[in-house]
């Protein structure tokens, strides 16, 4: 296998998450910035685009990054980050979905939108009027897990998943592009910094 990696909070989780669970797999570094991924070479990869992507020893792609983490977790020995069980399974899966569509998505986007607009401008239709309320947006979701979270230690409760390593990436991303944590959401605050101080979060 071959992991196609670049900058960014996206290929970050995939990184993390293969740290967290032992995986070493060859990597070759796509130059987001300067929109390699949007390139013949890439594309033909990776119609989409996206960043980043897992080319399997068949030649084939597997895109998207629970997709990747799941599959990845599927095929390699050790303790799961999804769940053991099919209920376990659902739990993960239904609360990474909830971080990736409430949080991620709108914080990516006001990033792209504002911030990021003269990276991406030229590369996907963009509305920089809509930048203040995806941003406001993600932040009242995140207010509403600081809620949820309350007496857990992470996501899924005591299970440590990919819904805790999704959702650090993306906080982490968005306190260095201009969506800090807000100090008042304790919870999201400490889950944070207990994410940080893992070794995975350096990968």
């Amino acid at each position: 296998m071959l992991f196609y990696d670049s900058v960014g909070p996206n290929p970050r989780v995939v990184r993390m998450f293969m740290a967290e669970r032992g995986i070493e797999l060859p990597k070759t570094t796509i130059d987001l910035r300067g929109g390699e991924n949007r390139q013949p070479a890439y594309l033909a990869k990776n119609p989409a685009g996206q960043m980043p992507c897992l080319e399997l020893d068949d030649g084939s792609v597997v895109a998207e990054i629970t997709v990747i983490c799941e599959y990845l977790d599927e095929v390699t020995p050790g303790a799961s980050l999804i769940g053991s069980t099919p209920q376990e399974r659902a739990e993960t899966r239904m609360w990474t979905r909830r971080i990736d569509l409430n949080i991620a998505e709108p914080m990516a986007n006001g990033f792209r939108f504002s911030q990021g607009l003269k990276l991406f401008q030229n590369r996907m239709r963009c509305i920089p009027e809509a930048a203040d309320a995806l941003k406001a947006t993600a932040q009242d979701k995140i207010g509403w897990l600081n809620g949820q979270m309350e007496g857990r230690q992470f996501v899924c409760g005591d299970r440590f998943t990919l819904a805790d390593i999704h959702l650090f990436c993306f906080l982490d991303f968005g306190a260095n592009a201009g969506q800090p944590i807000n100090p008042e959401f304790r919870n999201i605050v400490a889950h944070h910094a207990m994410m940080q101080a893992r070794p995975s979060a350096a990968a």
